[in-house]
């Protein structure tokens, strides 16, 4: 993250575990599972990540199904073509990492999508879980695999029980 900028974070509780949010003056920078680590100079503030913390609360009660608040994102050129195409994933619904690849117009490169994937700094928000195997498997995820069957059943994109 940038050297000279301020950020600011704050730790919230989930029934996905201990997550991180680090945001900046432009929107969310990072969301993090496992409590993330903190860097030398970010501030402790849960005002300035409170918006963030209350949209995922109500995405996690099944009150909200689209976060719309700004979000930083940082990451190559490809990265951020491949996040800015996780996003237009709906609720409730999920893709294969080929079916991303085709997205951007490069039907190759779905190992890259599968890197980029697994690097994606805002975990939930930009919605890396919704992307499965093309099997229909439940493939890697920063959170664990666990979580992402959670988030998944949660947004009815699995059969069996939400929760």
């Amino acid at each position: 993250m940038a050297g000279s900028e301020t950020l600011y974070y704050s730790r919230i509780d989930s029934p996905a575990g201990h997550l991180l949010l680090v945001v900046s003056t432009r929107g969310l920078v990072a969301l993090e599972f496992r409590g993330g680590k903190i860097r030398e100079g970010w501030i402790e503030s849960s005002e300035k990540t409170a918006p963030y913390a209350r949209q995922l609360e109500e995405y996690f009660a099944g009150r909200r199904r689209c976060f719309d608040l700004p979000l930083d994102i940082r990451g190559t050129d490809f990265q951020k073509r491949c996040w800015q195409e996780l996003l237009k994933i709906p609720y409730g619904e999920t893709r294969s990492y080929a079916a991303v690849a085709r997205a951007m117009g490069n039907p190759t490169a779905v190992r890259a999508v599968g890197l980029a994937n697994g690097q994606n700094p805002i975990a939930i928000i930009v919605p890396c879980h919704r992307v499965i195997g093309s099997d229909g498997s439940l493939t890697g995820y920063g959170g664990g695999l666990e979580n992402k069957r959670k988030l998944l059943e949660l947004e009815g994109a699995l059969s069996g029980s939400l929760g």
